[in-house]
């Protein structure tokens, strides 16, 4: 009798440790997977050859976890445990443990901490020394140097070698070959010579993420793979009835309208102008190929086009030529290549600055007279020159 009341008691005990067990594993798993503790977002740094108890550590220590064994024990039981990748990783609000660990043990590019970010700007190129808020999920300045005219600062010298920093660049819709080239040289974390610039429009804008070694050639290529991909893409789904014969003609009135407007929304109207004046064998009349043409691509012209510049002939005087230049002027965007390919159907010929940053659009030379005097008179009163070159029945 009494070893069968030892044996109750001992499997009411085992039971209940069993359930106590389940509790605790099943209270482990939804502190693993829930919501996490922090109500901020988290940048989340590994170093190189951290361990997982130190990680689990400084993890719990900066509140963006609830408990360091949970954190080991998941990672252990995902099969993650060896698996850490340094960098800075950026974790939104309440993020839980299985998410972070998913984050720190995939890898790739830091996306938050100190970032190196190298603009390539219309007007000039620029390198700015970031540093993410994790509060508002946005990068604060730290500092800015124009590579052309400055000496690097020493604190974006320092950063460039840190071993987790972000390098990046930014390449705006409307740039140079030629500027591409030299901010690309300017980044002395980079290596390859750049013998030769790429032809102009061949190079994408958009932002790529840099490494430290990386390169130059290998960019450009990369710069160069994804222009003709849009291309083809763009060149393929584009309408009947265009007055190209070729991708590369697209891709030069693409980079035309580029630079004629910076107003996203007039593209279409913009390179309808230009078809239409294409099908009727009106000549372009855009001040942006003789710009082109007299600086190469190589120089911000900051001055008005003088009447010896647009009274000679070059391929890229429009005002003097049939039809388009013999290249594009810039590197366009995909909106630009998309509306040169599929402007908008207009009777429109002419177009003039408004005042606004934006133009008026004119159907007739009647109209776009007027619209060229309310455009002169808006010259006069701000003190600009009033003989800026216009288009006209030609």
């Amino acid at each position: 009798m009494i070893w069968r009341n030892i044996a109750s008691n001992f499997l009411t005990l085992a039971i209940v440790l069993l359930i106590g067990a389940a509790a605790a594993v099943a209270w482990a798993k939804r502190e693993f997977s829930g919501p996490g503790p922090s109500e901020i977002a988290q940048c989340v740094q590994i170093a190189p050859g951290a361990s997982l108890n130190a990680v689990s550590n400084q993890l719990a220590a900066q509140g963006a976890i609830s408990n360091a064994y949970i954190f080991r024990a998941g990672a252990d039981y995902l099969g993650k445990s060896r698996e850490l990748k340094f960098g800075s990783f950026l974790m939104p609000p309440a993020a839980s443990m299985e998410e972070i660990v998913g984050a720190v043990t995939s890898g790739g590019a830091s996306t938050c901490g100190t970032e190196v970010l190298i603009r390539v700007g219309v007007r000039e190129n620029s390198v700015l020394l970031r540093d993410m808020n994790p509060q508002t999920g946005g990068y604060e300045e730290m500092a800015r140097f124009n590579p052309a005219t400055e000496e690097r600062p020493e604190a974006i010298a320092a950063a460039e070698d840190l071993a987790d920093v972000r390098l990046s660049l930014v390449m705006a819709e409307g740039v140079t070959s030629w500027q591409v080239v030299q901010a690309l040289n300017a980044a002395s974390f980079m290596t390859g010579e750049v013998a030769e610039t790429p032809a102009e429009g061949s190079l994408a804008p958009d932002t790529y993420l840099l490494a430290k070694g990386g390169d130059r050639n290998a960019l450009l290529a990369e710069m160069a793979r994804r222009q003709a991909a849009i291309l083809a893409a763009e060149w393929e789904a584009r309408p009947f009835g265009l007055p190209y014969e070729t991708p590369e003609e697209a891709l030069i009135m693409a980079s035309i309208v580029e630079k004629e407007t910076g107003v996203a929304g007039e593209r279409p109207q913009v390179a309808s102008v230009f078809v239409n004046r294409l099908r009727q064998g009106m000549r372009l009349q855009t001040d942006p190929t003789v710009i082109y043409g007299v600086t190469g691509g190589e120089a911000v012209l900051d001055r008005g086009l003088r009447r010896s510049e647009l009274d000679t002939t070059t391929p890229y005087n429009t005002y003097r030529i049939d039809g388009l230049p013999p290249t594009p002027i810039a590197n366009p965007g995909r909106a630009a290549i998309n509306a040169a390919l599929n402007p908008d159907e207009t009777d429109y010929l002419y177009f003039v600055a408004d005042g606004t940053g934006g133009h008026a659009f004119s159907r007739t030379l009647d109209e776009h007279n007027a619209a060229v005097a309310r455009w002169r008179e808006i010259e006069r009163q701000q003190g600009l020159p009033t003989d800026s070159p216009v288009q006209t029945d030609g």
